[in-house]
């Protein structure tokens, strides 16, 4: 059987064409194979007269609704809907007739030859094509949007929803934490697919209701892309998150050291206070985006030992540039290399402090990669 999820939220006029284009895309197929499907409603409470409009098309199609009113948005809708999929291959599309039920047959043909393990609905593989109405804004936007996702997989459409998996492939609830609506990107990344295709879709834009991308979503979507490099990359995740916050505390280590001279501070005492804010928006940033999803210990205690760390790994920094600087010739000649190769030096050892005793891992964070290990 081939279960076809779909979340909705107010979505009540798209029900019926959308119910016959799938009828219409399989009817062929199906009698082919002997396979029978199934479309799951997995409705946020939309109370907009789904649940009756659905009772009635059960009347016509192999339809029902699931009524969901706690956790709701897109991607638990569909992980709720993974559970409640009776099926043997699971199809998520939307309900806003922008995915082309045509491509499910060869979808699921992909999946039952054992050619691919996880088939993705593309706009941006050879055949795939994208509504005549959309802007170039709008196409630079899908662009640049796409972009940060590339060294997650290398499908050349990874923004998209419409995508099919068998049901025995799918990752367990517990390790999938989605936020956002780009559900297909986590599943693909955090499952054991080893063969994944995309097929060629025409996306056509919405003709009832209105879209639930907002710039909240955006801004989810980034918080979500932190989340899967984290997951695909660990440490090296961190460390890049790591540079960047520090990065960005030489620019207010500088702010600071120009403006105290502006007010009459000489540049050695503005040099020496400017190091405090600095050192304290690392803290800050590091404890809300770096190492967020580690133990939250008392925030005087935190942030004393991350200071500490700073100072000890300043010392690296400086103590590396001098002995390089003074002991190796080729470096007398090339100061700003070994300037380089100190910051570098500082900043490895800051990060490996902060990451195994600063911000101190979750017990349950300790125990599955001990667990991977032993796995091994």
């Amino acid at each position: 059987m081939i279960s076809i999820v779909v979340p909705t939220y107010q979505e009540f006029e798209n029900l019926p064409p959308l119910c016959e284009m799938i009828q219409t895309a399989l009817a062929d197929f199906i009698a082919a194979e002997s396979l029978g499907y199934e479309i799951l409603i997995m409705d946020d409470n939309s109370q907009d007269g789904s649940i009756k409009k659905v009772q009635e098309l059960a009347n016509t199609y192999p339809i029902r609704l699931i009524n969901r009113t706690q956790n709701r948005g897109l991607s638990p809708a569909v992980i709720d809907g993974f559970s409640e999929a009776r099926g043997d291959y699971v199809v998520v599309m939307d309900a806003d007739l922008s995915h082309p039920a045509t491509a499910i047959p060869e979808m699921i043909r992909q999946l039952k030859t054992g050619e691919s393990d996880f088939v993705l609905g593309s706009r941006y593989v050879e055949g795939g094509s994208i509504d005549d109405s959309w802007t170039l804004w709008r196409y630079i936007n899908s662009v640049v949007a796409t972009l940060p996702a590339l060294p997650l997989t290398k499908v050349k459409d990874p923004m998209s929803g419409f995508f099919a998996v068998r049901k025995a492939d799918i990752p367990s609830a517990n390790e999938l934490s989605p936020i956002g609506y780009k559900i297909a990107l986590e599943v693909m990344v955090k499952g054991p697919f080893k063969k994944v295709s995309e097929v060629p879709i025409h996306f056509v834009d919405r003709i009832h209701g209105e879209s639930k991308l907002t710039f909240t979503e955006q801004l989810k979507y980034l918080r979500h892309l932190r989340r899967l490099y984290q997951y695909k990359f660990k440490t090296k995740a961190e460390f890049f998150q790591f540079a960047a916050v520090g990065s960005s505390g030489v620019i207010v280590d500088m702010t600071f050291y120009l403006l105290l001279q502006i007010f009459g501070v000489s540049h050695t005492l503005a040099r020496a206070i400017s190091f405090w804010p600095a050192v304290s928006w690392n803290w800050m940033l590091n404890r809300l985006i770096t190492f967020s999803h580690r133990e939250k210990t008392a925030k005087t205690t935190q942030w004393g030992a991350f200071v500490f760390s700073s100072l000890l790994g300043f010392s690296v920094n400086y103590g590396t540039y001098y002995t390089l600087t003074t002991f190796v010739p080729f470096f007398q000649e090339h100061i700003i290399l070994a300037f380089i190769i100190g910051i570098l030096m500082g900043m490895g050892f800051n990060f490996s402090i902060s990451n195994l005793f600063v911000f101190r891992k979750l017990r349950e964070e300790v125990d599955s990669e001990s667990k991977r290990r032993h796995s091994k």
